[in-house]
């Protein structure tokens, strides 16, 4: 575990050079610095130099009050753009910096009232002009910490975030892997059992069929090249089984074979293709599976089969709706996964994704 940050007090830096310790990167202020400079603040101020300047109408000369105003006005202006650059950049070299001037610009303006005015004349607004030094500096130490740890909390929030989003991907995956090992695990048994010829070829593509899957538990996402050699793998195990009763074919664009996709997102459209549409069809069907670019800056992925189709009463499996989810959760909104009924049988999905 990391040690416990020392209270600021007894941080010796801070009192030589106050301010937050934490310095953001670019990147960090631009993920997440976002937060827009709240406006009422800039009213409230004004309003009350305003209403400070009505209490004091009559204890002032008439020519000093529109005087008074405007320097007042201004200083709020100023102080205000430091408050501003602050909020942008919290940072100690940009906060001492604003003091530096603070401090330098305090020392002008009195000495020039103690030169205009005179001792005794210059006191009151001397002493106002020390309370406006110290409450503008010390609202910008303040400001600056308070900035800090709130795009400190934030980078934090989108961390966890981002970290829950990770474990769901995984997750899906873990749910979806076991589907596909079980199918052809059966049909491996069976054939064994049966002392079945093709139980040998089947086992050396079930071999190389797991050694290119189990990577894609460690991948958030996968090159859609990669995605069809898992396609590939799958259908030759089925081929072996389903026989004359399964045809396939692959029309592939490889200028898309760089395309990220969710890992086995795919192979899920393809085996559902085939355990709902070619295995319960007596004279088994064909399987169409292409890859392409549309003309509105996204890519088709489309898995189309000449099986039984989808029932009436219909209804997306855990695969799906999974797929859908990681879908989205890779390339958003725009992302989509459509399941659509053939005439007059079979079924076509397609997955829409956009370009890189």
């Amino acid at each position: 575990m990391n040690p416990p940050a020392k209270p600021w007090y007894r941080d010796w830096t801070q009192w030589v050079c106050p301010g937050p310790s934490r310095v953001f990167t670019a990147a960090e202020l631009a993920r997440g610095g976002q937060q827009p400079w709240p406006p009422g603040i800039d009213g409230y101020i004004y309003a009350n130099v305003l209403v400070l300047a009505l209490l004091n109408i009559g204890r002032m000369p008439p020519w000093a009050l529109p005087l008074g105003l405007g320097v007042l006005l201004a200083l709020c202006w100023a102080a205000l753009r430091m408050a501003r650059a602050i909020w942008v950049q919290p940072t100690r070299k940009r906060l001492n910096l604003g003091i530096a001037v603070a401090a330098f610009s305090f020392g002008l303006g009195g000495f020039t009232l103690m030169k205009t005015l005179g001792r005794d004349d210059a006191i009151l607004p001397f002493m106002g002009l020390l309370a406006m030094f110290v409450l503008a500096t010390s609202s910008w130490w303040f400001l600056s910490l308070y900035r800090s740890q709130q795009i400190e909390a934030r980078l934090q929030e989108l961390d966890a975030q981002d970290e829950q989003l990770r474990l769901s991907r995984r997750l899906t995956t873990a749910q979806i892997h076991p589907h596909f090992i079980f199918n052809t695990l059966a049909s491996l048994t069976q054939w064994v059992e049966t002392q079945d010829p093709r139980a040998a070829p089947l086992l050396q593509d079930f071999n190389a069929y797991l050694r290119a899957t189990l990577p894609m538990f460690e991948r958030e996402a996968q090159p859609l090249r990669e995605e069809l050699e898992l396609v590939r793998r799958y259908l030759a195990i089925m081929q072996a089984r389903l026989g004359e009763r399964l045809a396939w074919t692959l029309d592939h664009d490889p200028a898309l074979d760089e395309l990220p996709l969710p890992p086995g997102s795919l192979l899920t459209l393809v085996e559902n293709a085939i355990t709902h549409g070619i295995e319960p069809a007596l004279r088994g069907g064909r399987i169409e599976i292409r890859t392409r670019r549309l003309a509105d800056g996204r890519a088709e992925m489309s898995v189309r089969d000449s099986g039984e189709g989808p029932p009436a009463d219909f209804q997306e499996g855990l695969g799906l709706s999974n797929t859908r989810a990681r879908l989205q959760a890779l390339a958003g909104p725009v992302a989509e996964l459509r399941l659509t009924p053939l005439q007059p049988q079979g079924c076509e999905a397609r997955m829409l994704l956009p370009l890189p």
